[in-house]
């Protein structure tokens, strides 16, 4: 038997609670890392390495005036890198990346995040300060972990599987 775990909160209230949230709060309320930035000139293998150093989804590119250039995530790994006979060492990153991505600053609201990763098909955002520098990226991990915790408790006491009802005080262990 399947717990449906629209049993576990009030739809209605958890519902309001998230749209004004998202509404509401501004990017900055987000528990965000820093940014990380490599220059237009760096290669492939440094992006990379950044990558998997920082255990991120992307890399936002800089150029010279530190301003931002472009973004290299692991899409534009995948889709323009993978299975090429490339030299990471000597290939630049500027050519790999997605080039003037859409931005957003850490005082719009969470609902703009939101639409742009919707209507873009984004996984994360680049946001800027007003020189069009590299503040922070906005991911979709970001918004979960903003909605986990909106709703703890009917999140994290939902039981391991789906498709198996949680035991009770008077049944504690399962059956063999």
């Amino acid at each position: 038997m399947a717990i449906d775990p629209a049993e576990l909160l009030d739809a209605p209230a958890a519902e309001d609670r998230l749209k004004s949230s998202f509404e509401r709060e501004p990017i900055s309320a987000l528990r965000l890392g820093p940014a990380i930035a490599v220059p237009e000139d760096a290669t492939l293998q440094e992006a990379i390495e950044n990558l998997q150093h920082h255990h991120i989804g992307c890399v936002l590119v800089s150029a010279p005036d530190g301003t931002l250039k472009g973004i290299f995530t692991e899409r534009d790994l995948l889709n323009r890198v993978a299975g090429k006979k490339l030299d990471w060492c000597e290939c630049r990153v500027s050519d790999f990346m997605t080039r003037d991505p859409e931005t957003l600053r850490p005082d719009d609201r969470i609902v703009w995040a939101l639409n742009l990763m919707h209507m873009g098909g984004y996984r994360h955002v680049p946001l800027v300060d007003e020189q069009n520098r590299p503040v922070g990226v906005i991911s979709v991990k970001d918004i979960v972990e903003f909605i986990v915790e909106l709703m703890p408790d009917a999140i994290l006491n939902l039981p391991p599987d789906p498709h198996r009802a949680p035991s009770n005080d008077e049944d504690p262990g399962g059956s063999d």
